[in-house]
């Protein structure tokens, strides 16, 4: 049974919340990110979609899940140039990347602290702060 807080009603809420009309397929590409609260890739996400209906292009999925992160339903986490994985949580939090095994997880927004901030250019203003630690096993080192 779908937790309640996921399941495709509350999705259609959700999409309806941040002002997105909620399509078949938005829908699905929504459930595939809240169900399972994970950060997962554009390709990663096609696949879930797909398990069922392979009827769900590339292109859809990178269309709708730009407009997800344009209207800040999700977070898009940038780990290199070729690494980019989708957040579902959008509060202040971290990130730690494995790079060995290419998973990112999240870190409490209350356990890191960042001190002595550039002076901002005249007129702006922070929006957000994204941290990535990257990290290996121990043991990569002496290979």
């Amino acid at each position: 049974m779908e937790n309640d807080l996921y399941n495709r009603n509350a999705i259609v809420d959700r999409l309806r919340e941040f002002g997105i009309n909620p399509t078949h397929q938005r829908i699905e590409i929504a459930y595939a990110l809240f169900s399972r609260q994970e950060h997962l890739s554009a390709d990663q996400i096609m696949a879930a979609v797909n398990t069922k209906h392979s009827e769900t292009s590339k292109a859809t999925v990178y269309n709708t899940l730009n407009l997800f992160v344009k209207r800040k339903l999700i977070r898009e986490v940038i780990v290199d140039p070729s690494k980019v994985f989708y957040d579902p949580n959008t509060h202040v939090h971290h990130h730690f990347y494995d790079l060995a095994a290419g998973v990112l997880t999240d870190i409490d927004g209350d356990e890191l602290h960042l001190t002595g901030l550039p002076k901002l250019p005249e007129g702006m203003a922070i929006e957000s702060i994204d941290v990535i630690v990257r990290i290996y096993p121990k043991q990569h080192l002496n290979s």
